[in-house]
């Protein structure tokens, strides 16, 4: 996870931050959510369906709320974040309101150029990740954007060549389960990495990507594979090792804990409201959170469902690191 503003050293002052987040139960990531707008047309997301007037609702700076919280890690997210013309000044507002956290955004990429990823970059980011379901033309359908793959698949390895910190985020559903190692693989060959995340139904009811009971042989030999790959090449994936043995666990309906995400991760909403995560719906500004508690719910299993409830191990502490 380390970057370019961090070196080995900080990994002892992050860790203690994250230990000591996770022990005042308060979150150790924000979502700051910039724009619901959205110029893709994905099936299983409705925000390219917000109407364009909620631009005149969206803040102009989430900087207070990063220094009110302070987390680990903020991510810029949305909608699609590049839609803001001004997100440069938003992320470097950020970058000085809340020192030693690490920044990353997550985008389709329709609209990412070397030029604007070196301005983002430049502004204050650690991280950019960029959603990648399939390595060919399947994406460009399921995102409604021709041409996405292979821009996609150009502009990331000229970024890492220049030292960006980037990862394609891919879910895990019905029809790429034997695409997801290849996607690992290419990801390492051009000094990137993955962020992996299981499908859901529960944003707009669309369950036509769910992983079904037939397919669960495949999802298991392919943790299995994933679990080999990060133990000989340690970086290249950022879900911990807890997370991806879980996801067979999670698709046969045998996890039955609380959800812990709201506790440990909140998302606030363009207009500065939160929400315990993506899927449910806002409850109060953001300078009135408190606290949010457990829950039982298992719609989903995103990296906020999961990773809330890995054990805290040395494993993790390199996961997050980005070291072997």
């Amino acid at each position: 996870m380390l970057s370019k503003n961090y070196r080995p050293w900080h990994l002892i002052p992050f860790a203690y931050k994250y230990a000591k987040l996770r022990a005042l139960r308060r979150p150790v990531l924000v979502h700051f959510e910039v724009t619901m707008r959205c110029n893709a047309g994905c099936d299983f997301c409705d925000y390219w369906k917000t109407d364009p007037a909620n631009k005149a609702r969206e803040l102009g700076s989430f900087a207070d709320a990063a220094r009110r919280f302070a987390p680990m890690m903020i991510t810029f997210t949305g909608g699609e974040p590049l839609l803001r013309k001004d997100l440069e000044d938003i992320i470097a507002e950020v970058d000085r309101a809340a020192p030693f956290t690490y920044l990353t955004l997550i985008t389709h990429g329709g609209m990412l150029s070397l030029e604007r990823a070196q301005a983002l970059w430049d502004s204050g980011l650690d991280q950019i990740n960029v959603s990648l379901d399939y390595l060919d033309e399947r994406h460009d359908t399921a995102r409604k954007i021709p041409g996405l793959t292979a821009k996609i698949l150009s502009v990331v390895p000229q970024m890492a060549a220049r030292g960006m910190t980037v990862r394609f985020n891919t879910v895990i559903k019905d029809d790429n389960i034997d695409d997801v190692m290849p996607i690992v693989r290419h990801a390492a060959s051009v000094g990137a990495g993955v962020n992996l995340s299981v499908y859901t139904d529960f944003k707009n009811g669309n369950a036509a990507h769910l992983i079904r009971g037939g397919q669960l042989a495949r999802v298991e030999a392919l943790t299995a594979e994933l679990l080999a790959y990060k133990r000989r090449h340690r970086g290249v994936l950022s879900n911990s090792d807890w997370y991806i043995a879980q996801i067979p666990r999670y698709l046969r309906g045998e996890m039955t804990e609380p959800c812990r995400a709201g506790e440990t991760t909140i998302h606030i909403d363009p207009s500065g409201h939160v929400r315990r995560c993506p899927d449910f719906p806002v409850e109060h500004h953001w300078s009135e959170h408190t606290r949010y508690e457990p829950i039982s719910c298992n719609k989903c299993y995103y990296a906020c469902r999961g990773e809330a409830q890995a054990p805290l191990t040395l494993s993790r502490f390199r996961d997050l690191a980005g070291k072997g």
